[in-house]
């Protein structure tokens, strides 16, 4: 597709892997609105990056309805979404809380289905779209102390493939990309320290696989993808 004018939809989008990517697609000219929690933290990154901000949390059914018609009101048109709002907790399975497990799900699971559910209703009639979900390779292989995130990335992947067998006749490409690990703020809310190196992926890498595999012709599509580090070192 041509990027040039295109609607990008990116939630979790004020910082991190979701930032980089709202920065690379505007920059490739499309017209990009983020969504986010951090009401301070949104409002620096729609200023820093010139794209429209949308104060919404992916697990409220009622913000993932707003967010829709804030983009159609601004817009007028949808032809992407980035699936990126996600967090992790990690937890020996003994030592796991319910709640925790739940936050986890309803971000990463339930909140990735009711976006992907409004964006494929605009896409469906509009007979064309792009869905992007961002997982992780953990998604690919289980690990200790995963036993919430891991598993909400391994639903994610599951409803990528069944998202994609329903919308392909509808010319609607849903596309997995999994990060491995990424320099972000992403450890520092799970509650676990992250070595910094200059050998590890940072998020303007998975922002560079999104803008590739989304400029492919619309006859054609990259089903999944997975980053990895060339030789990381901790």
């Amino acid at each position: 597709m041509d990027l040039k004018n295109a609607v990008a939809l990116i939630t979790g989008g004020s910082a991190g892997i979701g930032r980089s990517i709202a920065e690379t697609l505007s920059a490739a000219g499309a017209r990009v609105a983020i969504t986010g929690r951090d009401q301070g933290r949104l409002a620096e990154a729609a200023r820093s990056l010139g794209v429209f901000p949308i104060h919404a949390d992916v697990s409220n059914e009622q913000d993932v309805e707003r967010t829709y018609r804030e983009v159609l009101e601004k817009f007028g048109d949808l032809d992407i979404l980035v699936n990126n709002a996600g967090f992790g907790a990690f937890k020996n399975l003994v030592d796991f809380d319910r709640a925790s497990f739940d936050a986890v799900f309803a971000t990463n699971v339930t909140g990735a289905m009711l976006m992907a559910r409004g964006a494929a209703r605009i896409f469906i009639t509009r007979n064309r779209g792009n869905i992007i979900n961002i997982s992780s390779t953990a998604g690919l292989r289980g690990g200790a102390n995963g036993t919430a995130y891991y598993a909400s990335k391994f639903a994610l992947r599951g409803m990528t493939e069944c998202w994609r067998a329903e919308l392909r006749k509808y010319n609607v490409r849903v596309m997995l990309v999994n990060p491995s690990e990424v320099l972000t703020n992403f450890a520092t809310v799970a509650g676990f320290a992250q070595k910094v190196n200059e050998t590890k992926l940072r998020s303007e890498e998975i922002a560079h696989a999104v803008k590739a595999i989304l400029e492919m012709d619309d006859r054609g599509f990259t089903p999944e993808l997975s980053v990895f580090a060339t030789n990381p070192t901790d």
